[in-house]
């Protein structure tokens, strides 16, 4: 800092001081009563649905298993400003975690905020926006024809234990610092997949069926990447890296930047940017 402003600086703050002003800290929110709200949203009328979840912190569970409804389950709170909130237009279905702002800070170490919610099997395009928080997604048997997740610093692990009734078009998932995990991702029936992150550890299995050749386009930073392809599955995996360490289990072969594990039936390409860190490829 220039050595002249700091005089200056000090000159304020004794006269702001002298004057009786001050400086407060913003007052942190207190916690409310836990509040456990029903959560229903019926099929929209053209039997499709572009459904967006807008969470914020706290912890996500969502898996199949809604009968005769597109969400159905339970979310519980303690802050009265996140309350969910529904909207319906046409096709698309909104749930966000409240709409009002704090005018204080809440104190996150108290926080309760969590969604434990069943999804329909009606086709559906699917969002999930957050931030902070701990991500529990079993998307096996549903019929998803997009899949969309970015959140911030997360822990999530999400998983196609059977596989996925539609063809999805594209699956993308933005993080920051987070620690993520994505099961069975070949039940995914995707025909792209888009990752992209930050710092953090981060395993994508390509478990399951390969139902189709697939393309997916990784670009992150200082990670850990662990890349799981099955044994038979045929795959080709370009990395581009500046000063990644990468390592390649029994069936790999390798010609410069390209790793190949040779297979049959259908194509699994990756495409990788890894700024720094560690990328394993196993099975």
């Amino acid at each position: 800092m220039n050595k002249k402003i700091i005089p200056i600086l000090l000159a304020v703050f004794l006269i702001t001081t002298a004057c009786g002003f001050g400086f407060q800290l913003p007052e942190r929110a207190t916690p409310e009563p836990e509040v456990t709200d029903e959560v229903n949203v019926l099929v929209p009328s053209s039997g499709k649905a572009r459904l967006t979840l807008s969470f914020g912190a706290g912890e996500m569970n969502l898996s199949a298993g809604a009968t005769d409804s597109l969400v159905e389950g339970e979310a519980t709170y303690n802050y009265s400003k996140i309350k969910p909130v529904i909207k319906t237009d046409g096709d698309s279905v909104s749930i966000q975690a409240g709409e009002g702002k704090f005018n204080t800070f809440p104190n996150f170490g108290d926080l309760t905020n969590r969604w434990d919610f069943k999804l329909g099997s009606t086709p559906m395009d699917l969002t999930i926006e957050s931030g902070a928080y701990t991500g529990d997604f079993e998307f096996g048997g549903l019929a998803l024809t997009g899949l969309t997740v970015k959140d911030g610093a997360a822990t999530v692990n999400l998983s196609f234990a059977s596989p996925n009734k539609a063809e999805m078009s594209i699956l993308r998932y933005e993080t920051g610092a987070s620690t993520v995990k994505l099961i069975g991702l070949a039940n995914a029936n995707f025909g792209t997949l888009n990752f992209s992150g930050g710092a953090g550890d981060y395993t994508l299995d390509f478990s399951g069926e390969l139902q189709r050749s697939a393309t997916a386009t990784i670009e992150v930073g200082l990670c850990n990447m662990i890349l799981v392809i099955p044994e038979g599955v045929h795959a080709v995996v370009t990395v581009d890296s500046g000063a990644a360490n990468v390592s390649s289990g029994p069936g790999w072969s390798q010609s410069g930047e390209v790793y190949t594990q040779e297979g049959e039936g259908p194509t699994l390409t990756i495409l990788i940017n890894i700024g720094a860190g560690n990328l394993t490829l196993t099975r």
